[in-house]
This record gives C-alpha cells, sequence and structure tokens, in this order.
C-alpha cells in the first residue's frame, strides 16, 4: 500500500473508469478520469500545487506570505490544502454564486473567506476579480495566484495529466473531452496528448450551451467552474491567458438540464458522485463517442465531487424550483403540475426572448413572458405594459441578443403599469426618467415541474403573478387564480 509523508504527495495519479452503463451500446469505449478523487476533491489540486511551487521557486511567494485568489470554490480548496501545509494564510475571495459547500470546506481547511459578486461588469470594483487585486496590493507579503493568467496552471497538466492518462490507456487514446474554465486542464493536457500522439489525439470542449467560448451568448448558466459568461455591462471581454484555443479541435455545447441530469446518472448508473460539470463533460463525451467506431477511445475529465452540489445537483427540490426537474416524486405522485396550466393554457415555445429596450415576446405561448429591459425609459415601458397580461412584467438587464432566453438570474425587479402611471401623475419620475427609479420587488418564481400545492406556496404576500422557469430561464408568467386555491 502507497504511504505518503504528506497529502500534498497524493496530488495526481487518479484512476481511470470505464462508464460502462451510461456508455452501454456504443461502439467507442468511454473512460472517466476522476480528479474528484485528488486529495482536495478536484482537478484544481494539481494547478494549486504547480502554481505555488512556481511562486516559491520565482520569489513571489516567501516565508509568513499570503496566498490570494478568485475562485468558484475548487481552485481555493486547493491553495488552501497546499498553502497552509506549508505555512501560508490563504485568502479565498468566492463568487457569491457558488454552493454554500465550498465556502464551508474553504473555511475547514482554514482559509478566509470573502464573497464577492461575478454578476456585475467586470469593470465594477465589487467584481470578485477586481476584490483579489486590490487585496494582493494591500496586504505586505500577498502573492496573487490568478489562475485565468498563470503559466503555472496549464503546464500542470502537461507534466501530470496528460502523461497519466496516455500511460493508463496505453496511448490508446483518440479523444480528450474536457470542460474549459479557466482552460488550464484543457490546454495542458490537451498540448501533451496531441504532442505525444503525433497529432492523433482529437480535444473537444464540452460547454454550457451560452457560454460564449463555444459561441454562445455570454448570458447566465446554471453550472459551475466552465465556461464563460459576459456581463451585458462589460466594455472588454478578456479571455483566460491559460486557455489555448489552438488546442481544441471543437465543442459540444450542452444545455444545463443534459447536464445537471447526466450528473445524477453518473451517480445513480456509475457511482461516481461528481460535480455538474462533470455532467457537462460525460454528456459531450457520450455524444463524441456516438459518431466513433471501436478502434477508438474516449477519455473524459471528471473536475470535482458531488459533495460540493448537495444543497443544488442533488436536491430534488432545488431543481424543481429552477425547473430543471419535471419527474414525479414517486409512483403514487397524480398531482398537476405548473406545466400541465400551461400546457392547457396553449403551451409555450420554450426559447426566445425579447430584445433590448423592452421590445420583444408577448404571451406565454409566444417566446416567454413580456419583459422590460433595465435601460428602458418609462415611457418606453409603459408601451410595452399595455401588452403584458396583467399590465405586469419583470425587468432584466439589457443584452442585444437573448438567443437563448432569459436567466431567472437576470431579472432585477419587476413593474407594473398602475405603478409607472402613479409617478407619473404624481411628479415622482418623468416620462424619459428610468424604470429603475420606480422598479418594484421581484416576482416570486415556480418551477415548470413543480406540483401546483407547491407552487402556490411560492408567492408573497400581495404578489399575484409569478415567473415560471424552465432550466432556469423564465418562460411565461402565471397568475395565482390559474393555479387554483
Amino acid at each position: 500500500m502507497t504511504v505518503h509523508e504528506s497529502v500534498v504527495d497524493a496530488i495526481g495519479g487518479t484512476p481511470l473508469f470505464r462508464l460502462a452503463r451510461l456508455g452501454a451500446g456504443l461502439a467507442a469505449p468511454v473512460y472517466a478520469k476522476a480528479e474528484f478523487l485528488n486529495i482536495g476533491g478536484s482537478v484544481k489540486d494539481r494547478a494549486a500545487l504547480s502554481m505555488v511551487l512556481a511562486a516559491e521557486r520565482d520569489g513571489l511567494l516567501r516565508p509568513g506570505g499570503t496566498i490570494i485568489e478568485a475562485t468558484s470554490g475548487n481552485t481555493g480548496i486547493g491553495l488552501t490544502i497546499v498553502g497552509r501545509r506549508r505555512g501560508y494564510r490563504v485568502i479565498a475571495c468566492v463568487s457569491d454564486r457558488s454552493a454554500a459547500e465550498k465556502s464551508d470546506i474553504l473555511r475547514a481547511y482554514g482559509a478566509e473567506v470573502v464573497l464577492a459578486p461575478t454578476a456585475v461588469p467586470a469593470e465594477d470594483p465589487d467584481h470578485l476579480f477586481n476584490v483579489v487585486r486590490r487585496l494582493a496590493e494591500e496586504i505586505p507579503g500577498a502573492w496573487l495566484a490568478d489562475q485565468y493568467d498563470n503559466p503555472a496552471n496549464p503546464d500542470a497538466h502537461v507534466r501530470t495529466t496528460g502523461p497519466e492518462i496516455w500511460e493508463q490507456t496505453g496511448g490508446r487514446v483518440t479523444h480528450f473531452v474536457a470542460g474549459v474554465g479557466t482552460g488550464g486542464t484543457i490546454s495542458g493536457t490537451g498540448a501533451y496528448l496531441k504532442k505525444v500522439s503525433g497529432g492523433g489525439v482529437t480535444v473537444i470542449g464540452a460547454d454550457p450551451e451560452s457560454s460564449s467560448y463555444a459561441g454562445g451568448d455570454g448570458s447566465p448558466y446554471f453550472v459551475e467552474s466552465i465556461g464563460h459568461f459576459l456581463h451585458p455591462g462589460t466594455a472588454e471581454d478578456r479571455w483566460p491567458k491559460s486557455y489555448h484555443r489552438e488546442v481544441v479541435d471543437g465543442f459540444e455545447r450542452i444545455p444545463d438540464r443534459e447536464s445537471l441530469l447526466t450528473a445524477r446518472r453518473l451517480a445513480r448508473e456509475e457511482g461516481l458522485l461528481a460535480g455538474p460539470s462533470s455532467g457537462t463533460a460525460v454528456a459531450a463525451a457520450l455524444r463524441v463517442a456516438r459518431r466513433l467506431g471501436p478502434e477508438d477511445l474516449v477519455v473524459v475529465l471528471l473536475p470535482d465531487s458531488g459533495r460540493s452540489y448537495l444543497s443544488k445537483l442533488y436536491s430534488d427540490d432545488w431543481l424543481r424550483r429552477w425547473g430543471f426537474l419535471e419527474e414525479p416524486r414517486g409512483a403514487d405522485d397524480t398531482e398537476p403540475t405548473v406545466r400541465a396550466v400551461l400546457d392547457a393554457a396553449g403551451g409555450w415555445s420554450g426559447a426566445g426572448a425579447p430584445g433590448a429596450g423592452g421590445s420583444g415576446a408577448g404571451e406565454s405561448g409566444a417566446g416567454g413572458p413580456v419583459t422590460v429591459a433595465s435601460d428602458a425609459s418609462l415611457a418606453e415601458a409603459l408601451a410595452v405594459l399595455r401588452t403584458a397580461p396583467g399590465g405586469i412584467a419583470p425587468v432584466v438587464l439589457a443584452r442585444a441578443v437573448r438567443p437563448y432566453g432569459i436567466s431567472a438570474t437576470e431579472v432585477l425587479g419587476s413593474l407594473s403599469a398602475a405603478a409607472v402611471q402613479r409617478a407619473l401623475a404624481e411628479g415622482r419620475a418623468a416620462p424619459d426618467g428610468p424604470v429603475t427609479s420606480v422598479l418594484g420587488p421581484a416576482l416570486a418564481t415556480v418551477g415548470v415541474g413543480q406540483p401546483l400545492s407547491e407552487a402556490r406556496e411560492a408567492f408573497g404576500p400581495g404578489q399575484d403573478a409569478a415567473l415560471v422557469l424552465a432550466d432556469g430561464r423564465a418562460v411565461a408568467l402565471v397568475h395565482r387564480s390559474a393555479l387554483g386555491s
């Protein structure tokens, strides 16, 4: 049995598992590289160790220093394990949208956790990346790991992950599939496999459908740690230097629902409790494998553990609230769901949304609820509200193009025709004034697969309408009366 002098020595050397059940019927075998079996629970342990050792070697990190990093959680955990073991203070600045379990794990390992937003323009001083830069400047002896632009990130995978996969498959790997977050894992691993195979290995990126890496509109998605989100207010869209685009031969774009439900299948059918980005990667790998023959071999990388997502991905209630889960709770569950109400009213298209300035789709059957854009004037908003059922509409972040619909996370509040008319009549607002001056509270939200009794409980006092969510995006507006008593 292997004995280590330190937990750091246990980073890497993760096993491959054949996905025999999910890959049943496919000619090409699919093997999963279980990176969640690293000591810190993710592939980011490799990059963390590589970056710390490089910083020490280059004199950027000295005894008694402080490690600072912006993270969705996993890199911060790796840096905390390595850093605390080597005597450093660690400050992990975590996205406020990351699963709460990650912050709890960080604190358990001894990190100081600072929560900061990512759903603001990149130039906003409160943005996660700007917060870490400010801390690095203010704290003596601080070193910013900067995984997005640090060359030691992809180098970790050139030296370790790539060689492991090549050796484990006996050089038979023909396709490598991984998500793209900072880009370090796919760039380093892919570069090594291409080099050692003489260009014989094809590298495929697995990306959330709306991520801009693979050509999406950059709107929010619900898979953590991969993809590229672009806030509509961001002036300059910077991609990570750790991502080497020339290494990636192509992309598979995976909808959130497919990612989340595939991850759950991994746990239930293969015994691999992995995170949502693993679901994205496996869904992509299965698509790739369907096009291949028995002479091919696909390796897909599973980045992290599902233990960090028990309150989200592995919570049926969470999935139902956001409209990702519609299967009955049990064999005897016959209660109608919100979808039944929408279907009875003519359904909805399931995609599409209004353009900037509040113009666009109408009622639920025409591509989504009527919305008002946050940069619209009150006069423009009133014109839109006249077409909205009940004169009520959510106010959403302005964006020029939204082919994937409006994410519920982009809803800022609500507006009613009555409130706008009252504000104008009382002189509290001008027709050319912003809608934000009379912004009301956000509407309640209900998932399309929620039972009616549960959906009714989502309404707050005085609320008569709610947004219906399917796959985390607003698809309709439903009134309390439509859900029964």
